[in-house]
């Protein structure tokens, strides 16, 4: 459910609007709407996450509806409805990652981190959450770090420490 708990005002530069623009562009006179999935990735890659005010003014860009906007935000699991971490560790918690130990993956990762899920460290590095199958069955446990969908395989608590302690170090 969209929550405006983590509401905060946007204003969106000239530079992001000029982007908006020539998104546009490469859509049909009166076709504008297509454009709203790259508008939204250029949104967040701006401001790390979409706020619902950040949503209105990409509605009242695009000329449709909020609703509209929300719909899109809320269907797809790479659009973030909260700030997160500057690095977000994806766990797959499908079937065939849990039986090979994805839950057990996230236990670690929350203890490690000292965050539940969707919550970010203090330091604003981590955030982390299970997210559905990202197709890689035959070598779960797996996750995935956005923004850059960096993929990992075959899990253990050790790689998981190695790689913290990695990203971290950047």
């Amino acid at each position: 459910m969209l929550s405006v708990k983590n509401n905060h005002p946007t204003e969106f530069q000239d530079e992001l609007i000029a982007q908006f623009d020539e998104i546009v562009k490469r859509y049909p006179e009166g076709r504008q709407k297509s454009a709203l999935l790259p508008i939204l990735h250029a949104v967040q890659a701006a401001f790390g996450w979409l706020s619902v005010d950040a949503m209105d003014k990409v509605a009242a860009y695009l000329e449709i509806e909020p609703i509209e906007v929300y719909e899109v935000a809320t269907f797809y699991t790479m659009f973030f409805l909260q700030p997160q971490g500057k690095y977000v560790l994806e766990v797959c918690r499908t079937g065939p990652c849990c039986l090979v130990g994805a839950e057990r993956i996230m236990k670690h990762i929350e203890h490690r981190l000292g965050v539940k899920e969707n919550e970010v460290t203090p330091d604003g590095l981590f955030s982390w959450r299970g997210i559905e199958c990202i197709a890689a069955c035959g070598m779960g446990p797996v996750l995935q770090i956005g923004p850059t969908y960096t993929y990992y395989e075959n899990l253990t608590e050790e790689s998981v420490d190695q790689l913290i302690e990695e990203l971290k170090s950047k």
